[in-house]
């Protein structure tokens, strides 16, 4: 930058390119300098003429709106755990290198170079020159060092992401574009950060907190839900969505942040767990935070701390009463970190859960929790690790409202999945929140908790009911088949009741599919199957846009003791949609993308929309579809763009329409630096 004044100093280069390549920023900004705490870096002063020998060079540090805190920077000898620099002069040109500890303050600093005579007077003094700094994960005296060059790539790095969603027993995914380094996303992430409860209370306090990624991690999982905040995202679980975007609609991180910030940190309407887990990954990614997004499948949430979940089913099989749920899946974050405020053993993965469920300290945000402390049933580290512990561990309990109480349990917290760092797989770390079940260690760590630890020496009872289905696709009538064996030594004759009803992820009933009850007669040592057909005209009329069904069966027999009921939670898949780029990619220069689509529904789609987006080639995009779509109707659409950055990229497109929703196709595009040639 050239300065305006007429002095000693003419010229300040931030070596902005070098520097963010040797930091790893490059990605971000390549005018801009952003640097990471703990590792060096240089810049140029250049001079009129030579810095007198009996002047001095002192550098001094600005953080906040309103110079909050302000650093001065030492000399070499001087040095300690502290900003520091050394400076080389050469003619007209003197070159300092920066020292940043690695437990600096991250954030936006604003850099004065003052020209001090012998006896303490400033001479001179530069425009303020402005750059950041961020975490760093390679910087082995940072609190988040992560000493593995794979899982950085991915946990920092890598702008694209799969999230798991269905059910444990069908486990789906949809790509989601983090796009931590897309424009401007950085300074928007420092922007939430000056929005939260503290920054707006004590500014100076909540700067000088933010070296610390246990602050910053709790903040952000505050401040990406905006119940009782300025946050990024407002909630909702269930339609009508028309006065925002329906959660399912979203397809990466960047175009809620942009339209939070462009809107006056205004709430984006609207999110759903896995859309908050992945705003809350692109910001944690994007401050330098090696973070990953995990799916819990067979989720609890328990409100009152007694590790049992416990539903009120009346004797047609509907809930009743009680603020106790089972989610079907649910997405939080973990963050790598130390734990210096914990005993040894807390270091490593923490969770970070960004949705709204209950207060913590007075705020809507959970975390840090380390995932050791779950595994080992260490309830007392901080933050909120009974009501993780709970989510991947709680019983379920289905109390049937009779004079006997009876009651029927099932587990919770299975198929703990995120994704892969070598490519597009699953990764399952179940095994890193909890024992093997039923294991001795497993029991020891509920007794530990304060968890009931359940006794199975009961006789099995003689009937046993279980419920098998194919895995259907949305649009399509099925069966869902449930078996009815006979273990006893007498047939059996009992009452068979089948439920199907509509939830969503969460458990909200959305209506009664369909409902059957028979009396069966089971011969002894055999199995009894009875079918439920489901139709494709009953189930849509109230299906939630997650296409879940449960089906409960629940069996009355004279001669055994109690009821038996067994549920089970049906994902219906969607169909697909296909994405190309054909030809080469090259940066700046125009590709088409395909995209097709068939209409797998007896009736026509109205509304279809097809939204397209990805890091490092196109801010997101809309296409809408004129007229309806006839049943068996394929539609194609062309969309024109430049990529703007090289690199293996993600297209991400998504499709909507009134009867079909949340349609995910997405395709690989390898874009090619674009080589300038010169003439000789």
């Amino acid at each position: 930058m050239t300065l305006q004044n007429e002095g000693l100093i003419t010229n300040v280069d931030l070596r902005s390119h070098e520097n963010n390549l040797a930091h790893r920023t490059r990605e971000i900004d390549r005018e801009r300098l952003i640097v990471r705490r703990g590792q060096p870096f240089s810049i140029t002063l250049q001079c009129s003429d030579s810095l007198p020998s009996e002047h001095h060079l002192e550098l001094v540090l600005h953080l906040g709106k309103k110079d909050e805190v302000v650093i001065k920077v030492q000399k070499e000898s001087e040095a300690g755990e502290k900003w520091w620099f050394n400076q080389q002069g050469a003619q007209d040109e003197i070159l300092l290198t920066l020292h940043s500890p690695a437990d600096a303050i991250i954030g936006q600093y604003r850099l004065a170079a003052l020209i001090v005579s012998p006896d303490g007077h400033i001479l001179e003094e530069t425009d303020k020159i402005g750059f950041h700094l961020l975490f760093n994960p390679w910087c082995k005296d940072d609190d988040v060092y992560l000493p593995d060059e794979s899982l950085l790539q991915e946990y920092i790095m890598n702008e694209d992401g799969v999230i798991y969603m269905g059910a444990e027993n069908n486990i789906k995914s949809i790509p989601w574009n983090y796009g931590q380094f897309e424009d401007y996303v950085m300074d928007i992430c420092f922007e939430v950060l000056d929005n939260s409860k503290d920054a707006l209370r004590n500014s100076q306090m909540d700067i000088e907190k933010r070296s610390d990624p246990i602050y910053v991690g709790r903040t952000i999982t505050a401040m990406v839900n905006a119940n009782g905040d300025r946050g990024v995202l407002a909630g909702r679980w269930s339609e009508p969505y028309s006065d925002g975007v329906a959660p399912y609609r979203w397809t990466g991180s960047v175009p809620i942040l942009q339209q939070w910030s462009k809107t006056g940190v205004r709430a984006v309407k609207y999110g759903q767990c896995w859309v908050f887990a992945g705003v809350a990954c692109t910001v944690l990614r994007c401050l330098g935070i090696p973070t990953r997004l995990i799916t819990n499948f067979a989720s609890a949430h328990d409100v009152d701390g007694n590790l049992s979940v416990d539903f009120l089913l009346n004797e047609k099989l509907e809930s009743i009463g009680g603020r106790d749920s089972s989610w079907n899946f649910h997405c939080w974050v973990e963050s790598w970190m130390t734990r210096d405020d914990l005993p040894k053993g807390n270091d490593g993965w923490q969770v970070l859960d960004p949705t709204p469920q209950e207060l913590s300290d007075g705020e809507f945000c959970c975390g840090p929790c380390p995932v050791t402390a779950i595994k080992e049933g260490n309830l007392r580290v901080k933050y909120d690790a009974p009501f993780v512990f709970a989510e991947v561990n709680a019983d379920i309990v289905y109390w049937m409202v009779k004079p006997d109480g009876q009651r029927q349990k099932s587990g919770v917290g299975m198929n703990i999945s995120t994704k892969s760092v070598y490519g597009n797989r699953r990764e399952d770390v179940t095994l890193q929140y909890k024992y093997p079940e039923g294991s001795k260690k497993e029991r020891e760590v509920f007794e530990k908790a304060g968890r009931r630890v359940s006794d199975d020496s009961t006789e099995p009872a003689k009937l046993q009911l279980s419920i098998k289905h194919a895995k259907p696709v949305f649009g399509t009538d099925f069966d869902v088949i449930v078996e009815v064996k006979n273990e006893g030594s007498e047939d059996a004759n009992a009452e068979l009741t089948i439920l199907a009803i509509a939830v969503t992820y969460n458990s909200l009933n959305r209506g009664e599919c369909q409902r059957q009850t028979t009396s069966v007669t089971v011969p002894a040592n055999q199995t009894h199957k009875e079918v439920m057909r489901l139709h494709y005209n009953d189930y849509v009329k109230c299906v939630s846009e997650h296409n879940l069904i449960r089906v409960k069966a629940f069996l009355e027999a004279p001669g055994e003791s109690e009821p038996i009921m067994t549920m089970a939670n049906i994902t219906m898949s969607k169909p697909s949609l296909f994405v190309e780029v054909p030809g080469k990619a090259v940066v700046s220069e125009q590709v088409t993308a395909h995209i097709f689509f068939t209409n797998p529904l007896p009736f026509p789609l109205k509304g279809g929309v097809f939204t397209v987006e990805g890091a490092g080639l196109l801010s997101a995009s809309e296409i809408r579809v004129d007229g309806d779509i006839s049943p068996g109707q394929k539609v194609s659409v062309k969309l024109s763009f430049k990529p703007m950055r090289a690199g293996v990229r993600k297209l991400l497109v998504d499709f909507d329409s009134d009867r079909l929703k949340d349609v995910k196709g997405v395709t690989t595009v390898v874009v090619r630096k674009r080589f300038m040639f010169s003439g000789f």
